[in-house]
């Protein structure tokens, strides 16, 4: 196994046993980067002498016995919406052409005090919507990744960085890493401060990040959890989501395979791989139909995520109307003329949703589902449907996709893996244990 291949718990480890260092790690990095980038076009900022800088300075702290962090050592690709001090954040536009913040966002903060090494931006979709960016999915360039997080995805696909860090508004998380056959966890809504992020729709923005295992998913994310009360957050201690993660649950986990809503969107391979996924866990998982009102949520999450953005993106379009694009200003015009009262109405529902769920996860562990209709379609002007994701993202309960399946055409396809809202670590268990137990069978 090359260095750039490693998983971000394999190189904790061998930077601790000082097999490696830090600055070895991210050269490899680095040379991976130089490698693919012209393929898979994953970033829109990289200054390599920077990366340098930061992985040398983190050496020196180690060998001088100085405390380190959870991550310490570990190169993160940082989706182009987030503010990143003295990096070019842009937000995947030309009206932010330039735009260099002053501050970090307080999750790369975070990463900085655990030690990471931010590497740089990955693009983004022109302000984390449907129009695409630069980006090609490293499984074959011909095929979209994604979005809206498509360079996070991408790269950590590509073997360019073990983590990434990207946001999820509808299903721009779980849908690029299904289609780049990586581990994608969105958490619960607010474990994660937005604070310096790009605001779209202030009721469904949520952080999310990417991985190639379920324990370097739970380790980053638990490095990004901790309480800011800026971001109206309760006081909470940080949740022990990796060394839940990585616990033996205390009984063989129960499932709910839910067909969604878009169920009829779902194509040949991936209704044929979850029927023999539920065929394998037999009694460990039962077929459960969502009640009536779960069949408007996908409209339900658009009136309220055009609505937002329409009031977010108002300055974008006074600033520059003719430098968006079609589907951006569609959106923008659609939300505008939204009435106060049906956007009211469609709030009511998330408490609605939420309660509706209580009787499956009373039951059961973790609902089993696709993260995506199908593989990634073979067209760039396209980021896929995120319809399979969108319903659980308004709710505001975690979400985890394993790239379990692969399509007649041998790429990858995510089983998505839902649990009750707060119960992160329990769910990112239970997806351990299913990985383990679809790879035993294989």
């Amino acid at each position: 196994m090359t260095m750039f291949e490693l998983s971000a718990t394999e190189a904790i480890e061998k930077m601790r046993g000082g097999a490696i260092t830090c600055a070895e790690l991210t050269d490899a990095c680095l040379e991976r980067i130089e490698e693919r980038e012209e393929a898979v076009q994953a970033w829109t900022f990289l200054d390599a002498d920077v990366v340098r800088a930061q992985a040398k300075a983190l050496d020196e702290n180690r060998a001088a016995g100085r405390p380190i962090g959870p991550l310490h050592g570990l190169p993160v690709g940082i989706k182009d919406i987030i503010d990143t001090k003295g990096m070019p954040t842009e937000n995947g536009t030309v009206l932010d052409a330039g735009r260099v913040p002053n501050t970090d966002a307080v999750l790369v903060s975070q990463l900085r005090s655990a030690g990471a090494v931010i590497m740089g931006k990955t693009v983004a979709t022109e302000l984390a919507y449907f129009a695409p960016g630069k980006t090609h999915n490293p499984h074959d360039p011909a095929r979209t990744p994604g979005g809206s997080s498509s360079g996070s995805a991408a790269a950590v696909a590509a073997g360019m960085v073990p983590l990434a860090v990207g946001t999820q508004t509808a299903g721009s998380v779980i849908r690029p890493a299904a289609f780049c056959g990586i581990v994608g966890f969105k958490p619960s809504r607010g474990l994660i401060s937005r604070r310096g992020v790009l605001c779209q729709a202030h009721t469904l923005d949520t952080i999310g990040v990417f991985a190639r295992s379920v324990p370097d998913a739970a380790m980053i994310a638990e490095a990004l959890a901790a309480f800011d009360p800026q971001n109206g957050q309760t006081p909470r201690p940080t949740p022990p989501l990796l060394a839940t993660a990585e616990s033996e649950a205390p009984v063989p986990p129960s499932f709910a395979f839910v067909k969604q809503p878009a169920w009829d969107r779902a194509d040949a391979d991936t209704s044929d791989g979850f029927a023999e996924i539920v065929e394998l866990l037999g009694e460990q998982c039962d077929e459960f139909p969502l009640p009536a009102p779960f069949d408007q949520a996908l409209e339900i999450h658009h009136l309220i995520q055009v609505a937002e953005l329409a009031k977010h993106f108002s300055g974008y379009v006074r600033k520059g109307r003719d430098q968006l694009s079609e589907k951006m200003l569609g959106a923008i015009d659609e939300g505008a003329g939204i009435l106060a009262s049906d956007y009211l109405a469609a709030l009511d529902w998330i408490g609605v949703y939420n309660a509706g769920l209580d009787e499956i996860f009373d039951r059961y562990d973790a609902i089993i589902t696709p993260a995506a209709p199908g593989e990634a379609p073979a067209d760039l002007t396209t980021t896929g449907d995120p319809a399979f994701c969108s319903m659980w993202t308004l709710i505001g309960v975690p979400a985890v996709t394993l790239p379990l399946l692969q399509s007649a055409n041998n790429m990858p396809l995510g089983v998505q893996l839902i649990g009750r809202a707060g119960d992160d670590a329990r769910l990112l268990r239970t997806a351990r244990w299913l990985a383990l137990k679809l790879s035993q069978a294989t």
